[in-house]
């Protein structure tokens, strides 16, 4: 039998509503790493002047805050380092590509 006021129950829930946040913080970072790959597509044909790197710099400080953080589970630590590991050969193919046509990432 549980009680709502019972603190026990209100430290499960905040429990739950903090894997719920990750999750979400999880799949926005899915979402950010794909637009972040059409953008630098975009600019590599050569619609765009700019490359993309103010996202690409919010990428980087979402992905370090993510990473300080103590209380992924196990499912969201692999799909954290999943998700890390794709962005970070996106980044080492869009420094290469960059370099090759004799521009330089900030």
């Amino acid at each position: 039998m549980a009680l709502i006021g019972n603190k026990l129950y209100g430290d499960i829930r905040s429990k739950q509503d903090d894997t719920v946040d990750l999750d979400k913080q999880l799949s926005r970072l899915e979402d950010d790493i794909r637009k972040l790959k059409i953008d630098f597509d975009i600019y590599f044909n050569g619609t765009t002047k700019r490359p993309p790197l103010e996202a690409r710099a919010r990428l980087d400080s979402n992905i370090k805050r993510i990473a300080d953080n103590r209380s992924l589970s196990y499912a969201q630590r692999y799909q954290f380092n999943m998700l890390v590991s794709r962005f970070t050969s996106y980044r080492e193919l869009w420094r290469r590509t960059l370099k090759a046509k004799g521009e330089e990432m900030m």
